[in-house]
């Protein structure tokens, strides 16, 4: 966690592997993310579903690997997928997205990390454009949740999902140093609004251009669910 990486430069992703023998080891891992999704290019998800069961309840924000982090206290929220559960360990954004959908690149995209108790990871990505416009991530009516000067929320991390919850799944790895497999990945297809009210609390703590350059997708199979 003490080696210095970044997103340009000598320590940026085309050398991460280079940095340390443990970001080395994570390169080994042939699948890697994020990479470019094509709707035409998929295959039937079949009865594999994956399900959210999100509560309210308190997080604390922290700054580290170059974004901003949502942290809860007591994990209580987690999904469900082939019978385990994942539980929420972290939501954090990367701008611009990192996953590309149909040649489109979104502004923001946000990742909700999620661990088992074998410690693998499985992380549901959301992607949103900025908006002016009050939303309801922050409009003068739900800013009671965020108290950024205390570092404290109290939120349903549903509030991040959309409302049709269509998605990719694929197997790939962590974006960020050290960049380990395998890790189970969902990506909505439907692209939110985000205040940017909200995202500007947080600009000076969230490195530019934050995002993880497209891997290569390779021979591994891409599935879509309606």
């Amino acid at each position: 966690m003490d080696v210095e990486w970044s997103y340009k430069g000598a320590n940026g992703p085309r050398y991460w592997h280079t940095l340390c023998d443990w970001y080395a080891e994570g390169a080994k891992f042939p699948y890697q993310s994020p990479i470019h999704l094509h709707h035409n290019e998929t295959k039937e998800m079949g009865d594999e579903v994956l399900s959210f069961h999100y509560k309210k309840e308190k997080f604390t924000e922290k700054e580290f690997k170059n974004t901003i982090h949502f942290v809860p206290y007591d994990t209580e929220s987690y999904v469900v997928f082939k019978g385990v559960e994942y539980h929420l360990t972290d939501i954090h954004f990367h701008m611009p997205s990192e996953h590309i959908i149909d040649e489109t690149q979104t502004e923001l995209e946000f990742h909700l990390v999620h661990t088992n108790k074998d410690q693998e990871n499985l992380v549901v990505g959301v992607l949103f454009n900025l908006t002016d416009k009050p939303n309801w991530i922050c409009n003068g009516q739900d800013d009671s949740i965020w108290d950024f000067e205390q570092h404290t929320q109290w939120f349903d991390p549903s509030i991040f999902l959309p409302k049709k919850q269509s998605h990719f799944h694929y197997v790939g790895s962590l974006t960020t140093p050290p960049t380990m497999g395998p890790v189970n990945w969902f990506v909505f297809d439907t692209v939110g609004e985000m205040s940017r009210l909200f995202i500007e609390e947080f600009r000076e703590e969230v490195l530019e251009n934050n995002n993880r350059p497209i891997q290569d997708t390779k021979d591994r199979a891409i599935f879509y669910c309606e």
